[in-house]
């Protein structure tokens, strides 16, 4: 069991008792007092985390299970689905929303990093998708795809040299962030900004997402099942 150490100082005849607890404490201590800044400005484990993402190309899909109409309400019924980074083929979230249209907007949460968090320079970015809604909606109003604050499963493994309460931090900071863009540049992110996708979705008929190195977000190719 750990003693803190005494240590007692003499002033003019009076004596001080100090306990000496900073070897005991010291690196637990930072950690748990360790800022978003501090985190992202330097960690060398982070820095190379983020480096390791790769280009992205087919992100997912929303496959459209049936539409209907109830009265005068067009209900259409998807499965949106997100693939891993490893393997297009296999699913890593799948959820089921009816929604009343057939214009269904999805959005996301872009993050671009520039060269002080890139060591070999070249272009990065993730995304989190945020959520789903119809036309006839607010943005507000929409469903929610991942929970804001949440390590997104796609990126589960990317921070896994890091400590626990160190992913915890920087995937709760990244949505504070997008709302203080002067404090962006101090952390070597180049931009965090919303993405909207929508089309008008057809019954028999996939959706597939993709995004671009730079953060870009769009639907590519429709498939018939």
């Amino acid at each position: 069991m750990y003693r803190p150490k005494l240590i007692r100082v003499f002033f003019g005849g009076v004596t001080a008792v100090f306990l000496v607890a900073a070897a005991y404490f010291g690196r637990g201590f930072y950690q748990r007092a360790m800022t978003i800044h501090e985190l992202l400005g330097e960690n060398k484990e982070l820095k190379q985390a983020i480096s390791t993402l790769t280009t992205e190309d087919q992100i997912g899909y929303a496959k459209v299970i049936s539409q209907r109409t109830e009265g005068d309400h067009l209900l259409t019924t998807l499965r949106f689905v997100e693939t891993s980074r490893d393997d297009k083929t296999r699913k890593i979230l799948q959820k089921e929303y009816t929604i009343e249209g057939d214009v269904i907007h999805f959005d996301a949460l872009i993050v671009k990093f520039d060269d002080q968090m890139v060591m070999d320079g070249k272009a990065r970015a993730l995304y989190l998708w945020r959520r789903v809604y119809g036309e006839k909606m607010t943005p507000e109003q929409g469903f929610p795809i991942e929970e804001p604050g949440a390590e997104p499963k796609r990126y589960q493994d990317l921070l896994k040299v890091l400590p626990i309460k160190h992913q915890e931090l920087f995937w709760s900071s990244i949505w504070d962030l997008a709302n203080n863009p002067e404090q962006l540049g101090q952390h070597g992110i180049r931009a965090i900004y919303g993405n909207v996708i929508y089309s008008q979705l057809r019954e028999g008929l996939i959706y597939v997402f993709k995004i671009g190195p730079t953060g870009h977000l769009y639907v590519e190719d429709v498939f018939d099942m």
